[in-house]
């Protein structure tokens, strides 16, 4: 049994993705598509930060730190003494914590849905590359508008 042209591995580019023809751009009319294996991997120094801390953060471990500063926290009321400065170390100490990691969070959140938005796309157009004489022209403009509405809607 042979295998037809569709089922030959194509030669992969840096990424394991096989690179786009040469006659994707002229035969569709619009750009290829952004393959995930595509995309830049240079990441800056604040995302690397964000990916690291957000492993970091969401460990058992991370978790435990935190229910014991409480545990220490607690019976600290026997050294300060007054109990407005015992709720102000805890308070300030969490509200800190906290207003750092909803920034990394924030981060990590905004690239992940960039990452699959460019996955959503590559995937689209190659719906609409595929087989295009099967595809009704409804179904088309309706593939290319969710393309656009995205587009109109992140920037």
């Amino acid at each position: 049994m042979t295998r037809s042209s569709r089922e030959e591995p194509a030669a992969a580019g840096p990424h394991g993705v096989p690179p786009p023809a040469a006659s994707d751009r002229t035969t569709t009319g619009h750009r290829p598509p952004l393959l995930p294996g595509s995309v830049d991997g240079r990441v800056s120094i604040f995302d690397r930060f964000a990916d690291l801390t957000g492993r970091w953060v969401s460990q058992a471990w991370f978790f435990s730190f935190c229910v014991a500063l409480v545990v220490i926290w607690a019976p600290s009321i026997l050294i300060l003494r007054d109990v407005d400065t015992w709720q102000l170390v805890i308070n300030t100490a969490t509200t800190i914590i906290t207003f750092l990691l909803v920034a990394l969070v924030q981060n990590q959140s905004t690239r992940a849905d960039a990452a699959i938005q460019q996955k959503l796309n590559a995937l689209i157009e190659a719906t609409l590359d595929r087989a295009p004489e099967s595809q009704s022209e409804s179904v088309r403009r309706q593939l290319r508008e969710a393309i656009g509405v995205e587009r109109r809607e992140s920037s």
